[in-house]
C-alpha cells in the first residue's frame, strides 16, 4: 500500500487522477493539492464526486507534505519544474504529466516550449513511460515523464512498424484529431463553443511541441526517413483520432505486419487491435488504444484512437505507477481492478 500526492488536482487530469487514486486498491492515503483551489474541498471544485469519491480538503501546493510516497504533478508546462527536483532529491516517486521532462536535449525547450529549462541535468534521469511499449523500464530511477495526448497514439501506432521495418521505410506522416480538452481550461475565444461547433481546423502546422517527442522515440529506434505531424481540432470535448500513412521501399506482407503488431501488444492490456478502422467512442471514458493497420503494396495505413484525458493523460499516469511497483497494469483502470469505497 503507497500514499499518493497529485499536485493540480483541479485541472482536468487533476481530476481524472483523483477519481482513480480514490478507487484504487493499493492506494492508502490519497493528499490533493492546488495553488488557485487551495483552501476549497474536493466536492466543491469538483461537484461530480459529490457522493462517489470522498470528499478531501484541497492543500496549497506549496506546503506539500513530503511523507509520502508517490506525487503525481499535473501542472501547466514550465510549472511542474519548479517542484520535481526537490521531490527526487527527497527519494520520491513522481509521475508528471506535464512536457517538462519528456525531452532528452534542454537546448530543445528553449525551441519548442520557449523557456530555458533550469534543471537539465533530470532529463537523463527520467523513464518515458509509454506504458504499453514493452521496452520501457522502470527500474533504477525515480522519475517517470508521462507521454504527451498526441505522442501516445502516434508511438503506438508507429513504433512496431520502425521497430521491424525501420530500413525499409521511405516516409511517415501522422494527421491527428483532438478533442478540445487538449488545450486544457485555461479561457481561449477559439475554443468557444460557438468557435467550433460544426467546425473543424488545424492548428500548429510544423510548430506543435509534440514533433520533437514523437521524433525522439522513433529516432532511438533507427528511425531516420522524412516525418510529418499535422494537427487538427474536432468539434467534440474529448478524444483523438489519428491515421499514420507509412510508405515503404518495396511491398510487405499484410499478415507479417499484422503479426508483428500482435507481438508488439501480445502483453499490452490496453492496446486493443480491431479488424476495422476504430472510432471514438469506442474509447472515449476509457484507458484503451485502438489500432487497425491497413496494408496495400508499399503502402502502410495505422489508424489509432484514445481518450486524450485518460490513455493520454491521468489513466497512463496511473497505469505508469501500476507498472513501477510491479502490480497488475490494470489496477484501479477497470471496473472489476477498483476498490468501491463508502464515502459518506
Amino acid at each position: 500500500m503507497i500514499s499518493v500526492g497529485i499536485i493540480g488536482c483541479s485541472g482536468y487530469t487533476g481530476k481524472k487522477l483523483t477519481e482513480y487514486c480514490s478507487n484504487h486498491p493499493k492506494v492508502k492515503k490519497l493528499k490533493l493539492y492546488s495553488y488557485a483551489s487551495a483552501g476549497q474541498d474536493l466536492w466543491t471544485i469538483a461537484p461530480e464526486f459529490h457522493g462517489v469519491i470522498a470528499n478531501l480538503p484541497v492543500e496549497h501546493s506549496s506546503d506539500l507534505d513530503l511523507s509520502l510516497d508517490v506525487y503525481f504533478t499535473a501542472l501547466p508546462h514550465g510549472e511542474s519544474i519548479k517542484v520535481i527536483p526537490n521531490l527526487i532529491e527527497q527519494g520520491k516517486v513522481v509521475i508528471d504529466l506535464s512536457g517538462d521532462f519528456r525531452l532528452d536535449d534542454a537546448k530543445l525547450y528553449e525551441k519548442w516550449y520557449h523557456f530555458t529549462h533550469a534543471a537539465p541535468e533530470f532529463l537523463s534521469e527520467k523513464i518515458y513511460g509509454l506504458a504499453d511499449w514493452k521496452e520501457t523500464t522502470y527500474t533504477g530511477k525515480k522519475l517517470i515523464s508521462n507521454p504527451g495526448c498526441y505522442p501516445t497514439v502516434s508511438l503506438l501506432s508507429i513504433l512496431p512498424i520502425v521497430k521491424e521495418f525501420a530500413d525499409d521505410i521511405l516516409t511517415v506522416s501522422t494527421v491527428a484529431y483532438s478533442g478540445t480538452s487538449g488545450a486544457g481550461k485555461s479561457a481561449n475565444a477559439d475554443l468557444l463553443l460557438s468557435e467550433m461547433d460544426g467546425n473543424a481546423r488545424a492548428y500548429n502546422l510544423h510548430h506543435h511541441r509534440h514533433e520533437p517527442e514523437i521524433l525522439q522515440s522513433l529516432n532511438k529506434d533507427g528511425f531516420i526517413s522524412p516525418f510529418s505531424f499535422s494537427t487538427h481540432l474536432l468539434p467534440v470535448a474529448v478524444g483523438m483520432y489519428a491515421t499514420t500513412n507509412i510508405f515503404t521501399r518495396k511491398a510487405i506482407d499484410p499478415d507479417q505486419v499484422k503479426k508483428v503488431f500482435a507481438s508488439a501488444y501480445e502483453n499490452a492490456p490496453f492496446v486493443r487491435m480491431r479488424d476495422q478502422a476504430p472510432q471514438l467512442k469506442w474509447v472515449v471514458g476509457s484507458n484503451f488504444c485502438d489500432l487497425n493497420v491497413s496494408v496495400k503494396g508499399n503502402s502502410i495505413i495505422v489508424t489509432g484512437a484514445i481518450d486524450n484525458l485518460i490513455k493520454g493523460a491521468s489513466g497512463q499516469a496511473i497505469q505508469n505507477m501500476n507498472n513501477y511497483f510491479g502490480w497488475t497494469p490494470s489496477l484501479g483502470l477497470l471496473p472489476s481492478e477498483v476498490n468501491h469505497v463508502s464515502v459518506y
